[in-house]
């Protein structure tokens, strides 16, 4: 699999979503019949799309939107739902901020700390309107952050860093103990974020519920660039879900994984599920939603790093609400819209009637497949050709 890149050093070759494609199967399947949900914990969902735990995409409204449309939307505690009683103030500060003033801006709103009052006070919020409260924050206030929500009624703790590995080496801290964390908690805890094989598996040891797949391809993340890691969102799904099978002939316990990030249209999320894939996340896609709080920005988790900003504001507009978004109808053609739509036709053009059957179908590396006959729409920026 490897080759040569000098002497005595190998690499070994990677794909992203654009470089393969989906066979249709010998079969199909009406979509309508097809079964998209799945499982969390000892929860069903009906929607395998989370929405990413960023501000400029998750507050407590979306939340609520979100679970009533059946899926997830994680909010950050890290952030500016947590660190201001009105957050809707800094969020307009955001929006206005002309580009080469957002970065520093965004540095500036984020050195305000976290009112710890805000997270239980948020995640009730959630929970009176009746929506399903998923939070998020990196290791380092895991323990502190994870008490009040849960105290407060949250139905699933998200602990998520750049990378995440189960032995963490340090003298400056006391860093988080995964196995113990995942152990003692009442709710089920998803870890993130990995892409190798090794590291998947080490994480499903420690009585994690789910694993959070990628590093870098988020459309508002740096982390590629400025850091220079990452793996490929199909490689790297493809790994994870090696390692979750293995895990399972091994102990009998299923632990999903969830590809977060690199996804921007209805064909790149169907390529994850057949990578291995239990559910998404994405954000920039629900960043566009009208209900979103980025009020048509959307900006990286770590571009409020004081000493080296990992993210960027990009602005993405606003197309249509979250329902459009998730299930249609349409009104744009790009593939940004009922995704669900997408992801049901594909399943029944590939002639899978559940996730799992996806899992089984045939990729082939495909670098045309983007390009091929689209002079057209590649020449006036429409469609695939934007």
């Amino acid at each position: 699999m490897a080759e040569w890149i000098g002497i005595e050093r190998r690499a070994r070759r990677c794909y992203g979503f654009d470089e393969v494609a989906l066979v249709p199967g010998d079969k199909t399947v009406n979509p309508n019949e097809v079964d998209m949900s799945f499982t969390l914990g000892k929860k069903k969902f009906k929607v395998p799309i989370m929405a990413a735990a960023m501000d400029g995409v998750v507050d407590v409204a979306f939340a609520v939107e979100m679970s009533k449309l059946g899926g997830i939307a994680v909010l950050n505690l890290d952030g500016v739902q947590t660190r201001y009683e009105n957050p809707n103030e800094m969020l307009d500060r955001i929006a206005r901020a002309k580009p080469q003033e957002a970065t520093a801006l965004i540095q500036q709103i984020y050195t305000s700390p976290v009112k710890e009052s805000l997270i239980a006070k948020r995640v009730k919020e959630i929970k009176q309107r009746k929506g399903t409260a998923v939070v998020s924050c990196i290791p380092a206030n895991a323990e502190s952050f994870a008490k009040k929500a849960v105290a407060a009624g949250a139905d699933m703790f998200v602990v998520q860093s750049t990378v995440i590995t189960p032995t963490h080496i340090t003298t400056e801290y006391k860093s988080l103990d995964l196995y113990k964390f995942c152990k003692s908690m009442p709710v089920p805890v998803i870890l993130g974020n990995c892409v190798t094989f090794q590291v998947t598996r080490e994480l499903m040891e420690t009585g994690v519920a789910a694993l959070l797949i990628g590093v870098g391809p988020g459309a508002a993340c740096t982390s590629r660039g400025v850091l220079g890691i990452g793996v490929p969102q199909v490689t790297a799904t493809v790994d994870a879900a090696a390692a979750r099978d293995f895990h399972f002939k091994k102990t009998g316990r299923y632990i999903p994984i969830i590809t977060d990030g690199g996804m921007n249209r209805g064909g790149d999320i169907c390529k994850a599920f057949a990578c291995g894939a239990d559910a998404v996340m994405i954000g920039s896609s629900f960043a566009r939603a009208k209900e979103a709080p980025g009020r048509g920005y959307h900006w990286g988790m770590a571009t409020s790093n004081v000493n080296l900003p990992r993210g960027t504001r990009i602005y993405v507009g606003s197309t249509g609400t979250i329902k459009d978004i998730l299930f249609g109808p349409a009104t744009v053609d790009d593939g940004s819209q009922n995704l669900l739509g997408a992801l049901k036709t594909s399943m029944g053009s590939l002639g899978a009637s559940n996730l799992k059957e996806m899992h089984d179908v045939e990729i082939i590396i495909a670098p045309s497949i983007q390009t091929e006959g689209k002079i057209f729409q590649v020449d006036q920026r429409v469609g695939m050709g934007k």
